[in-house]
């Protein structure tokens, strides 16, 4: 699935990804390939994403996820270094 990871100022990635876990203002979760079509709120932490080379991890400010025909787009408010 194509995910993408954007804040007000700046793409901060953009690729393809087997598995991607988010901090969801109820809970934790996670979105796997051909996912149900989901929009939903994030809460301060870290998104994990699941690659072929690997692992990266994000950590937002909160924003919004929608999943849609194996398009996963996050609008973060913004990433903490």
């Amino acid at each position: 699935m194509t995910v993408d990871i954007i804040t007000p100022d700046r793409k901060v990635f953009s690729g393809e990804a087997n598995a991607v876990t988010f901090p969801g203002t109820q809970g934790q979760f996670q979105v796997l390939n051909n996912h149900a079509p989901l929009v939903s709120t994030l809460d301060k932490g870290q998104i994990v994403v699941q690659t072929a080379s690997g692992q990266q991890t994000f950590t937002v400010d909160g924003g919004v996820v929608e999943v849609l025909q194996n398009k996963v787009l996050v609008l973060a408010e913004a990433i903490v270094l």
